[in-house]
């Protein structure tokens, strides 16, 4: 179950009886989806499929080499992975307004990826392709308001991995312990590792905060390619990975509805990239569905890609699992919540029965993937259907919900696009 800020207000489970569960895919997009399946096993399989960008525009020169990558609010921040120390403020739309922080007091050994959580940005230093054999692995931690202010306060989180004992040379890009990505959760950090000799990466956790830690190996996934970004939407169970294969053919990985972190137990799939020859470096997403990706400047022999930004759509793929309605408390009433079309364009038809209750009137609001209340509307009064206009709100997933005096009434994901 999803995460959110607000997640008090989806704990559904006390009041479900004990049913006898079924384990299997239960993902409809799925080629074996199972609709008798009440678990989610992580046995789903997919068609094949390519993504399009929908947009992109050129990034300056100075940008060559971008990295990582973090959408904050309307922006997207995003930095250089060799000696340059500033990160880059951005829109999400074009290069007009772009603003550089320099991040004094540190140096660039390798920045690689970047993430962010209400406080901080996490830069992670920790690119180990030349020889696979740095102690000098590093996150550096930066506080938001001090950065924005001119006057940073960075912190540093050093690590070494579990499983690399002794840390032995292996020559350039031929070493299973370099890292391009990562993501930060509530407690803690997941770094993917960027596997050149088996096509795979590993998955391990480290806390968040600055000292000297392990990362502890997780579990390895099948990527069949060399991961260089991450993205989270925590409140989503919805993490996104960015790589590319050894002939540069760009991919992105799909995990989505795990339990606890554990993505080995939910769907995974593998989506390519309509940009060939585009070395893809950092991802970010602000709502789960509208992505950003960049690519550093690649020239090899008669090729040459310039750095650019791109915009990707993945309602079509993700879409239908950040829109699947909460079950109701009381299952075993005939209650029903109807929100439709969904996703649309901010106009919502919305159609309710409860039979748990002798009042019609609800409280309605709406939430965004924050917890943050963006509508509300006091007494809803259910005695057929309604029209609810969000076209207001910028386009993303929300939480719609619907409470009383008497219940706790009914919880939805809406997609306005």
């Amino acid at each position: 179950m999803s995460r959110f800020s607000i997640c008090f207000l989806l704990c559904l489970t006390w009041a479900l009886p004990a049913i006898a569960q079924t384990p299997g895919c239960t993902d409809p997009p799925a080629s074996n989806f199972n609709p008798g399946a009440t678990v989610n096993d992580g046995s789903c399989v997919y068609p094949n499929a390519t993504v399009t960008p929908i947009s992109n525009f050129a990034l300056p020169v100075f940008l060559n080499e971008s990295s990582g990558l973090v959408c904050d609010g309307d922006s997207v921040w995003t930095h250089n992975d060799n000696s340059d120390v500033q990160l880059y403020r951005i829109s999400k739309n074009d290069t007009v307004g772009m603003a550089a922080f320099p991040v004094t007091g540190v140096s660039n050994v390798d920045w690689e990826d970047m993430a962010s959580d209400n406080n901080y940005f996490y830069v992670g230093d920790f690119g180990n392709n030349s020889n696979g054999a740095r102690t000098d692995l590093r996150i550096l931690r930066i506080e938001k308001q001090s950065l924005l202010s001119g006057s940073p306060v960075v912190d540093t989180i050093w690590f070494s991995y579990s499983d690399q004992v002794p840390v032995v040379s292996t020559g350039p890009n031929n070493t299973d312990f370099d890292c391009e990505a990562m993501v930060v959760t509530q407690d803690s950090m997941l770094l993917f590792s960027k596997m050149w000799v088996t096509q795979k990466t590993t998955v391990y956790s480290l806390p968040k905060v600055p000292g000297t830690h392990v990362a502890n190996r997780k579990f390895q996934l099948e990527v069949q390619g060399l991961v260089t970004g991450a993205t989270l939407v925590d409140s989503l169970d919805v993490v996104v990975l960015i790589g590319y294969s050894s002939v540069l053919q760009p991919f992105l990985y799909l995990l989505y509805d795990y339990p606890d972190y554990d993505f080995l137990a939910g769907n995974k799939r593998k989506l390519a990239l309509n940009l060939p020859f585009h070395q893809v470096e950092g991802i970010g997403t602000g709502d789960g569905l509208i992505y950003h990706c960049t690519n550093e400047r690649f020239t090899q022999s008669v090729i040459t890609t310039e750095q650019k930004m791109h915009r990707l759509d993945l309602t079509a793929f993700l879409g239908q699992y950040l829109t699947t309605s909460v079950a109701p408390v009381d299952p075993s009433n005939s209650e029903t919540l109807q929100v439709y079309p969904n996703p649309s364009n901010g106009i919502f038809q919305i159609r309710a029965s409860d039979r748990r209750t002798s009042s019609n009137s609800y409280q309605l609001r709406v939430f965004d993937f924050t917890g943050a209340v963006v509508f509300s509307d006091h007494w809803i009064h259910l005695d057929g259907a309604f029209q609810l206009d969000l076209s207001s709100l910028s386009k993303g997933i929300y939480l719609l919900q619907l409470t009383s005096e008497e219940t706790e009434g009914y919880s939805q994901k809406v997609v306005v696009q």
